[in-house]
């Protein structure tokens, strides 16, 4: 079952890495590390190609700055080679939340739960 489940799952991309990527990485892949939310990031092995398998969701955002760098070619060390020094100033990774119930509303949209009762509007009536 957890085979069927995967092609299923494979024939929407949001859901999961498509069959074609699967295939790829269990064929060409080599793992290079892990992240704290559980994403599995691979190499080629001519070290030319560099992606992440998402766990759960695919969203961009899911992957952390350390990651990032490496993923764009920016630094050639995983960070688990060579761990980056985090300032005191710097904010934890969050996800991109646009979209989602937790997403930014700000006072006076309607999206709150409790929208802020506005007295500097008079709606115009006809006379």
């Amino acid at each position: 079952m957890g085979v069927l489940k995967s092609i299923l799952r494979g024939v929407t991309w949001w859901n999961g890495s498509t069959l074609n990527t699967a295939l790829y990485t269990r064929r060409k892949g080599t793992k290079v590390g892990e992240d704290d939310q559980g994403n599995v990031y691979y190499t080629s092995a001519d070290a030319k190609r560099r992606w992440v398998m998402f766990n759960g969701e695919i969203e961009a955002s899911r992957v952390n700055p350390e990651w990032h760098g490496w993923l764009h070619h920016t630094v050639d060390t995983t960070p688990t080679d060579r761990p980056i020094v985090h300032k005191s100033w710097e904010k934890p990774h969050q996800e991109n939340l646009t979209g989602s119930p937790l997403a930014y509303a700000p006072p006076g949209s309607l999206r709150r739960p409790v929208p802020v009762a506005r007295e500097d509007y008079q709606a115009w009536t006809p006379e």
